[in-house]
């Protein structure tokens, strides 16, 4: 194996945490104590390792997109600065040091995965996203590829209702993949203009373009507010033992200017832990 250095400090396996947390995640899947993810057409593994991961296959194609897949270009020497100023931050700081947001490396595949986790569980939106890989995407080694856009242009609705999803997600995933909208060309505009593209399409709100702000574009001001799991956090941190509103999980956000993407993966980490 090949290593690849990452900015450190970097934990491994509590990044890369959130692709076993409600279960097997076929794309991206956990397998022999290293992460697995099909790139261009090869299985890559991907491995603990001091001062960065091991990588097989590495090269100058597959380089960069490990390096976003880890979430290597957040700044964390920064945000752990700044946490030193909310007790609650900097607490969760020292427990879960060197937790790095992995990112979706394909904005359809973010959209896709955001769109089956609409109003169902988390363990029953991993469940339903790996009947549409096994079906749709193509198995190497151990993973899958996600799906491409090209190959759901062409499926039915009924093929995906069949999978587990309902008829108005089904719709919207063949919709979106057959729409005319360049959706890699949304990482050039600002974070109101992309969710205004976005939540013009069917089947996307605010939700979903928050979380592909944060999950995708890796923003830093992301703030999926409205997210249960966002407001749990909150809640259970900032709350008082009251359950917050969205818009008072919104205002509480204010406060994390310009690190709000990380904080809320800081608190939701901190919940898991906690649950």
């Amino acid at each position: 194996m090949a290593k690849l250095r990452l900015p450190e400090p970097y934990a491994f396996e509590l990044s890369t945490a959130r692709y076993r947390a409600f279960g097997t995640d076929l794309a991206n899947l956990w397998h022999g104590g290293g992460l697995h993810r099909v790139i261009d057409g090869h299985e890559v593994r991907i491995g603990a390792a001091k001062g960065g991961v091991d990588v097989e296959p590495l090269d100058a194609a597959i380089e960069p997109v490990v390096r976003k897949l880890l979430g290597a270009e957040f700044d964390l020497d920064s945000f752990y600065g700044f946490a030193q100023h909310d007790p609650i931050i900097a607490s969760l700081v020292q427990d879960l040091r060197g937790l790095r947001p992995p990112i979706a490396v394909e904005p359809f595949e973010s959209l896709v995965t955001s769109i089956t986790a609409q109003q169902v569980s988390l363990h029953a939106a991993f469940a339903i996203r790996n009947r549409l890989i096994e079906h749709f995407g193509i198995r190497a080694e151990h993973a899958f590829s996600f799906p491409t856009r090209e190959r759901l242009a062409v499926a039915e609705p009924v093929e995906l209702f069949g999978l587990g999803f309902s008829r108005r997600k089904a719709e919207y995933v063949v919709g979106l993949a057959r729409g005319d909208l360049d959706l890699a060309a949304l990482a050039a505009l600002p974070d109101d203009e992309v969710k205004a593209q976005l939540t013009a399409l069917p089947g996307i709100g605010e939700w979903t373009a928050d979380w592909f702000l944060a999950r995708h574009l890796a923003r830093a001001n992301a703030w999926p507010a409205g997210d249960l799991g966002v407001r749990k956090a909150v809640s259970r941190f900032y709350g008082e033992g009251r359950n917050l509103t969205t818009e008072e999980v919104r205002e509480i956000g204010e406060r994390f200017d310009p690190f709000q993407n990380l904080t809320a993966h800081y608190l939701l980490a901190g919940l898991l832990r906690d649950t």
